[in-house]
């Protein structure tokens, strides 16, 4: 049934209106988001439809998202050895929600936490903010929202549009965000935020967002690549792997290792990779090529998704005269002058190592190298990273950048681990770095074809292995080890 308002200019037709539910029960709860939504895309897709194919529509066709509202009485002190599940004072918590079948596991699990822990039941319901038509028909493939001005008629006439006011990074950069009717934030990030990514994602790597796993891995050179589908071939192939395909950009799908994978007809900005298991907690690499910018553009947009990690595995310039082509440098610390997060979070605040992180990182080079102890320090070192916005570096006057990079005991130098993980730090997500040293140009050795040693090239070859090992390790982990409370601040939403 449609319900229809009446305005001045132009009737407005909205969905069935639902009444909002109380839920003691998670599941049920988020079944009840994926109806509201459904009715929510279902009815813009269509009126969308018809005002594509056919005349001028005669009403403004308006969508709400589901949201999901806490309401707390109590400051009994939770389980303070969690990061997550609890909010830190009694009042009313609100998000709206999107892709609830995407996000089905997480929002189980978030909401099982905030039940059992304030005792409390959770109220589902349409929100007021409207859905943008463009991110309700993005999982239709057959239609596409054409640009302003395509069409007869202004599209934001008679559907609504993204809203920059509504999809913004307030509630993780800031201090006392609260939404515009008073309550406070359930979720880091609105709806319209998270779809604003997922449309990116989509755009960006040339796979869809559902095929991204928990455990994510980014370089920046090709070979990985090329790596990473030889060592999800060799899984596909052993039944007890736990993998269950692959997936290549444009969204090419394989179960079977023998399966030839066509090459695609236009390489995206970030070609993206996954190895999947059932649960999600297989692995993925996206290859984001050079540069800060592209690292927070891919680390902007996957954080919506909430994974559970994220490591850089890529190629350094190694600062050090005892470092050789093809040696491992695991991150410690990290110098920051990339620069593109500067305004969200400021060079002075530091980046703590994580100790699951660095641990697993540590016991995979062992695991691959067959080296352990005092023999591990002949092939890794472990300090600072330093991470600059200016590839060619080398050129400039030598004092002041060396000078800064010597008193800052850096062991090398990139252009995208300091900002993986200064974003992983300003969004939640455990991040870890493990560099491979490709040059060395304070000791004359550039990076120029035909200088890379054997050693060089069987390093590469084993790194990302030892990436994909780190996951697997951390996945074995339960979940509240993994997100650490140490990127927990003073005022944290419950969830995740």
């Amino acid at each position: 049934m449609i319900v229809t308002t009446t305005s001045k200019s132009l009737r407005i037709e909205t969905p069935h209106a639902f009444e909002p539910k109380l839920f003691s029960d998670s599941k049920e709860a988020v079944a009840y988001l994926e109806t509201l939504y459904d009715e929510a895309t279902a009815f813009l897709t269509l009126h969308f439809s018809n005002a594509a194919t056919g005349q001028k529509p005669d009403a403004r066709y308006r969508a709400f998202y589901p949201e999901i509202r806490v309401r707390t009485t109590s400051f009994a002190t939770m389980d303070s050895r969690l990061s997550f599940g609890h909010v830190a004072k009694p009042g009313v918590y609100s998000t709206t929600i999107t892709r609830p079948d995407l996000f089905h596991n997480y929002l189980v699990q978030q909401l099982e936490q905030v039940i059992k822990n304030h005792r409390v039941r959770v109220e589902v319901g349409p929100s007021t903010t409207p859905m943008p038509v463009h991110f309700a028909v993005a999982n239709d493939e057959t239609i596409t929202v054409p640009q302003e001005g395509a069409m007869d008629y202004p599209l934001r006439d008679y559907f609504d549009v993204p809203d920059l006011t509504t999809t913004h990074d307030d509630i993780v950069n800031g201090l006392g965000y609260v939404h515009d009717d008073g309550s406070s934030p359930l979720a880091p990030f609105t709806a319209q935020r998270v779809d604003y990514s997922l449309a990116r994602l989509s755009h960006y790597t040339a796979t869809d967002p559902s095929h991204f796993q928990n455990h994510v891995l980014f370089t920046n050179y090709q070979f990985y690549v090329s790596e990473f589908e030889a060592y999800a071939r060799q899984q596909l192939s052993d039944p007890k792997s736990g993998y269950t395909s692959f997936v290549s950009t444009g969204n090419v799908e394989i179960t079977d290792p023998e399966a030839e994978i066509a090459p695609t007809t236009k390489t995206p900005q970030m070609p993206t990779y996954h190895l999947k298991r059932a649960d999600g907690s297989g692995v993925t690499l996206v290859n984001i090529g050079v540069g800060p910018s592209n690292a927070k553009t891919a680390t902007d947009h996957i954080a919506v998704l909430r994974p559970h990690a994220w490591l850089m595995v890529g190629h350094c310039a190694g600062l050090r005269n005892s470092q050789r082509l093809g040696d491992f440098v695991l991150a410690h610390a990290y110098l920051r002058e990339d620069h593109v997060l500067d305004d969200d979070l400021p060079v002075w605040v530091p980046i703590p190592a994580l100790a699951e992180i660095q641990t697993s990182l540590e016991d995979a080079v062992e695991e691959v190298t067959q080296l352990e102890g005092y023999e591990l320090k002949r092939i890794m070192r472990t300090g600072t990273v330093a991470t600059i916005d200016n590839r060619n570096w080398e050129l400039r006057d030598q004092s002041g950048p060396v000078q800064r990079l010597s008193q800052s005991r850096a062991i090398a130098l990139d252009m995208e681990s300091a900002t993986i993980a200064a974003n992983g730090f300003r969004f939640r997500v455990p991040y870890g770095t493990l560099l491979c040293v490709s040059d060395k140009p304070l000791h004359g050795e550039l990076k120029l074809p035909g200088m890379a040693s054997d050693f060089y090239k069987s390093q590469v070859a084993r790194h990302l292995l030892i990436g994909i090992r780190a996951m697997e390790n951390l996945r074995e982990l339960p979940i509240e080890r993994i997100h650490s409370r140490k990127l927990r601040s003073f005022e944290e939403t419950a969830f995740l």
